[in-house]
């Protein structure tokens, strides 16, 4: 475990708006204790990472993402066979981390909507604005009230908007989204 996991717990504590005492006192820790962990002074036992990893929905090999990799490729590339799953097939939309940190000004992910798939309402809990690109498949978004089609190849781009999607086709859509500030 390299010292860019207390930046991603740092990261992810800030974007759903909890201090320090409140994530201490979620994962029966000090503030003090956390703040070492952020900072990089000291590393998290493996139950610790559990706690934070369910707290936060992630699954705990989020945090050992990139550990295969050489030292210097750390924090900086995330090869394909580290990509990190986010979610589950039962929601309709498992995701992959792309970012090899969360501590920078955004985040990338591989989105992958189910056929038929759907959000349902969706509202923006976080400041956060919202860009990307279709890969393949066919994707309705829906921003506000405005709903459009997405195809192959089309992007978008929207910011503190409420969203949802839909998957009207019978294949997987994919789309690389990019989110700012970061959100895992």
């Amino acid at each position: 475990m390299e010292s860019f996991v207390g930046s991603d717990i740092r990261a992810m504590r800030r974007s759903r708006k909890m201090t320090l005492q409140n994530l201490a006192d979620a994962i029966g820790r000090s503030p003090g204790w956390l703040s070492l962990i952020e900072r990089g002074q000291a590393q998290p036992a493996i139950n610790d990472l559990r706690q934070i990893a369910i707290l936060f929905d992630v699954n705990i090999s989020f945090f050992f993402r990139s550990s295969g990799q050489n030292k210097e490729e750390r924090g900086l590339v995330v090869r394909v066979q580290n990509h990190s799953p986010l979610g589950t097939s039962e929601t309709g939309l498992v995701e992959e981390l792309l970012s090899p940190t969360l501590s920078g000004s955004f985040e990338m992910i591989k989105s992958t909507f189910a056929p038929r798939a759907r959000s349902g309402a969706i509202k923006s809990l976080r400041p956060s604005e919202h860009g990307g690109v279709l890969l393949s498949g066919a994707l309705n978004l829906i921003v506000d009230k405005v709903r459009v089609t997405l195809a192959s190849g089309d992007s978008f781009q929207f910011q503190e908007r409420d969203y949802a999607w839909e998957n009207p086709g019978d294949v997987p859509a994919i789309a690389i989204w990019v989110v700012s500030p970061p959100v895992y």
